[in-house]
């Protein structure tokens, strides 16, 4: 077992160290495997072979509670005398992103490893970290998450030394449950450039999460030095002011001979690179950018005549991509990277959609209930890295981020028909009810006293809102409208995760019930487009809301105002109540704002402002302004589940039965989406021809079909069926 071997590390200031382990194998082997993990990250080889490709292992989880460790089955690796070596990084555990989580942060660098050999002749034998092991200066002199990597190779080994066992709980050790990280799509640059301040700058025409990998012939000593950026300035430049401190910067110094360079312990956001250093001429087909994400399956696709939809949806599945490095991040180039529960949350339903996420969220939920506070509180950011002092939470737990522990697990429930995400979640998303419930002045709502200056910055309120006062990020909407209208929600879900898996939740159909109608009574009038939206989806809203809705859009020429809280609602709350073609018409809106601005914009990936770059060429703030961030790519369910029309049957989650309900709409032409569930492939395709639209749907199970209001109860197979535009 691994919990019998020792920690043991040894501190080397900002190098990394690489432990050392030799024996001898004299038999032949019929299985051996080797367990390891790392308060940091580490990468381990086994005769100068890597074990295993999980890139940045052990991964990112809520490490005072949870610390994943690897299996890796090595039979095939060893033969006669071995050498095994684990580098040791700080990740995470130790970097600046975790700063001021002391208790994590301040944890020594330390690894423990087992291998476990057993021969053919029934014999074994264990191989532990322990005071045989030695210890010796890496190629790699520092590493860091945000800023970067300077990895020496032209440096001859120096003498190994003892190593020293340390005393860290074997607690929190766990074996791994989320997907494992490791490169994916290599890129080659589309050109190399000279900005007009004379910067050399490689182009691979696509914003995302990784490294760069060179193949190069080069003297010892030669240095490579390169910078990322997202976008140029208006003049043509590298621009970085958006990074705001992270440094992410690779230096490379160079062995004799052929060698291949690629950073060991981090990754970077960006679409162009500067060469600050590089011998000679670079060799455009022996350099790649190397995307790296969580090892999902894809399931989703979509295929659209209008190809700027195609692009919108290929810009999304690059963020999400971007974004599921282990866990689901805001952003992946800034000094922030963090588990923001609130992009997740609106979110994640898109995600599940476009790939297999269930493992990835089972294993991020995990992490989420490990840092619940006793009160039922969820941090806004998970693992919550972000404290005050040792023993303080960085302050919010805001509405509509919190709400992670309920939807996450009931949207993952519908999608993958997996009770036990709904078991292992329930008491979580029962206590992140009862906060609600208790940090009120209403019974029934879940309301503050605004007047309270000390509490302003309780909430986040519809985070980017278009609407809001000048100096404010946080939208015009009524903070306790927000906040109630998602306490009614996260009630509700509450109640079908209860009923799914057999459990009593007559009490909270009581306060639903209460809720309910203390909401409808107090708020009775929408100021907002995100008021508007979230009681027309959270079922809150009264007989005129939805027409009121579709009155603020049309005279706003079809724009919309929303932020984070509005935004993944929007078309839905149109769709669902009559006025599809209103949802259409922002959907296809290519003036700002919109989703389609930012792609008639050069983007490649989803914006994190709508207004990311201007018109002029001009830049939205630095301060906190992305070109890699999902949350507004949460429109893409919109079009699997109403445009194609791709939903669960809530009786029979996982798509045991399913039910085709598309919409089409003339000035979109054609559209064909597939989702590979559970069951098998579901295809929704349909195409406008004249005033008729002709359907192609193909089910791997019992469906229900509904066209133009009719329902077709069918058995699995492809069926042709025709309607009339509305």
């Amino acid at each position: 077992m691994i919990k019998d071997a020792k920690w043991i590390g040894r501190d080397m200031g900002e190098i990394c160290p690489e432990f050392i382990r030799r024996f001898l194998v004299k038999k032949p082997v019929k299985h051996a495997v080797m367990t390891v993990t790392a308060t940091g990250v580490y990468e381990a080889r086994i005769n100068g072979e890597r074990v295993g490709n999980f890139f940045l292992a052990p991964g990112c989880t809520a490490y005072q509670k949870r610390l994943q460790y690897q299996e890796y089955d090595i039979t095939d690796m060893l033969f006669g005398e071995n050498e095994i070596a684990i580098i040791l990084g700080k990740g995470w555990h130790r970097s600046r992103i975790s700063a001021n989580d002391l208790q994590v942060n301040s944890t020594p660098g330390a690894v423990i490893a087992e291998i476990a050999v057993t021969y053919q002749d029934g014999e074994s034998e264990r191989i532990i970290t322990d005071e045989a092991w030695t210890v010796r200066e890496s190629p790699v002199r520092f590493s860091d998450i945000y800023d970067g990597e300077v990895c020496d190779n032209s440096r001859a080994y120096d003498e190994e030394k003892n190593v020293e066992i340390l005393d860290i709980s074997k607690d929190m050790l766990i074996p791994q449950e989320g997907e494992i990280v490791c490169a994916h799509e290599r890129i080659s640059p589309v050109k190399i450039f000279v900005t007009p301040k004379n910067e050399r700058v490689l182009d691979f025409g696509q914003n995302l999460a990784g490294y760069v990998e060179i193949e190069l012939d080069a003297r010892a000593g030669d240095v490579i030095e390169l910078s990322c950026a997202e976008i140029l300035d208006s003049d043509g430049n590298f621009y970085t002011d958006n990074y705001r401190s992270a440094k992410s910067k690779y230096k490379y110094i160079c062995g004799e001979g052929h060698q291949t360079c690629r950073p060991y312990f981090t990754f970077f956001g960006f679409r162009y690179i500067r060469l600050d250093s590089f011998p000679g001429e670079p060799d455009l087909k022996h350099i790649h950018a190397a995307a790296v994400y969580s090892d999902m399956r894809r399931t989703g696709f979509i295929e659209c005549s209008d190809l700027r939809i195609n692009k919108l949806f290929l810009n999304t599945l690059w963020s999400q991509r971007s974004n599921f490095i282990d866990i689901p991040t805001d952003c992946p180039q800034r000094d922030e990277r963090m588990g923001w529960t609130g992009d997740a949350q609106v979110f994640a339903l898109t995600a599940g959609y476009n790939y297999d996420v269930l493992k990835f969220f089972k294993k991020w939920l995990g992490d989420l209930r490990a840092e619940q506070r006793a009160d039922g509180s969820v941090p806004s950011i998970i693992p919550n890295f972000w404290k005050k002092n040792i023993t303080e939470d960085w302050g919010y737990s805001s509405t509509a981020w919190g709400e992670a522990a309920v939807v996450i697990p009931y949207q993952m429930y519908r999608l993958y028909g997996d009770k036990s995400i709904l078991e292992e979640s329930f008491e979580s998303m029962k206590k992140w009810v009862e906060y609600m419930r208790n940090d009120s002045i209403d019974e029934y709502l879940w309301t503050y006293d605004t007047s309270d200056e000390s509490k302003k910055e309780k909430h986040f309120g519809d985070w980017l809102g278009l609407d809001a006062p000048y100096g404010s990020y946080k939208g015009s909407s009524d903070p306790n409208f927000i906040a109630s209208a998602f306490y009614a929600y996260s009630t509700s879900l509450l109640i079908k995760a209860g009923k799914a898996i057999g459990r009593d939740v007559s009490e909270y159909e009581e306060l639903y019930g209460n809720i309910v109608k203390t909401f409808k009574e107090r708020f009775h009038e929408y100021k907002t487009q995100t008021e508007y939206v979230l009681a027309l989806y959270m079922g809150l809203a009264n007989d005129t809301a939805a027409a009121g809705l579709d009155k603020m859009i049309r005279e706003n020429g079809n724009k919309l105002q929303t932020g984070f809280v509005g935004t993944p609602y929007l078309l839905h709350a149109l769709s669902g109540n009559g006025y599809t073609e209103t949802a259409y018409s922002l959907l296809l809106q290519e003036e700002y704002p919109s989703w389609l601005y930012e792609v008639t914009h050069g983007a490649t990936t989803i914006w994190e402002h709508w207004d990311g770059i201007r018109d002029d060429g001009t830049i939205w703030s630095a301060d906190m302004n992305s070109y890699n961030h999902y949350a507004y790519g949460s429109v893409i369910d919109w079009i699997y589940t109403v445009a194609a029309g791709i939903r669960t049957d809530e009786e029979y989650p996982g798509f045991e039965r399913a039910v085709i309900a598309p919409k089409p709409d003339r000035r979109v032409g054609s559209l064909k989406v597939s989702f590979d569930s559970r069951q098998g492939k579901i295809t929704s395709a349909w195409t406008v021809e004249g005033d008729n639209v002709r359907y192609e749907i193909t089910v791997p199970v019992r469906s229900k079909i509904i066209i133009d209001g009719n329902e077709h109860d069918v058995l699995p197979g492809s069926y042709v069926l025709w309607g009339k535009l509305a």
